[in-house]
């Protein structure tokens, strides 16, 4: 296997770990978001990043009963 092979495995590996924390932790995930909307929704302009977090961190937290701790 070559250099630029091992490079890019070693990449998309780090990318699968890092979505998986972020889906463990519950981070929002702007890329995903804005893949679904495109795929699922055509014709619709997904929210901006800011916007985005903002509206998850909001849903999240901002309903009571909605944690455990």
């Amino acid at each position: 296997m070559n250099v630029e092979l091992r490079v890019a495995s070693a990449n998309r590996w780090w990318a699968r770990v890092a979505a998986t924390v972020r889906r463990i932790i519950g981070a929002p995930d702007y890329a995903a978001y804005v893949a679904h909307v495109h795929a699922q929704h055509p014709g619709c302009e997904p929210m901006s990043e800011r916007e985005f977090v903002r509206e998850r961190l909001s849903a999240r937290y901002e309903r009571p009963g909605s944690r455990c701790c």
